[in-house]
């Protein structure tokens, strides 16, 4: 496996595909986090909020961007992020996570980091700062 340090700017991490979305991700994110909003998670109260089923949380997803930068945890750690959420994240979609990077400030690394679902829309987007030890 390569190293952080060693991409140069425009190279990628690998993507991680996540298994497709399923009731109980949310509902064990739902007690992690302590949201406890009906729309996560009943679908009687997605569709009163007007939306076609249950979303997951956010912060799920972006929560799940870690993941991307977990086989690096012994070259440093994720300092600081900018996420923005650009579409919602239904039950069965399947999420793609991807981070480029975008440039080097020595000694930190800034990545572009995205999530996509199965119809290549975007549904998060932003930045992770790494910092090396």
């Amino acid at each position: 496996m390569s190293t952080l340090i060693q991409l140069q700017v425009g190279e990628s991490v690998k993507e991680i595909q996540l298994d497709p979305v399923s009731r109980i991700d949310l509902i064990k994110y739902a007690g992690a986090s302590g949201d406890f909003n009906p729309i996560h998670t009943i679908d009687e109260e997605a569709k009163k909020a007007g939306l076609p089923g249950i979303i997951a949380h956010g912060m799920w997803t972006m929560g799940n961007l870690a993941k991307l930068f977990t086989p690096y945890f012994e070259e440093g750690f994720v300092k600081d992020y900018s996420i923005r959420f650009k579409g919602m994240v239904f039950l069965n979609d399947v999420i793609t996570l991807e981070a480029t990077l975008k440039e080097v400030d020595e000694p930190n690394l800034r990545f572009q980091v995205q999530a996509v679902n199965q119809n290549g829309n975007e549904v998060l987007k932003g930045e992770i700062l790494f910092t090396p030890y």
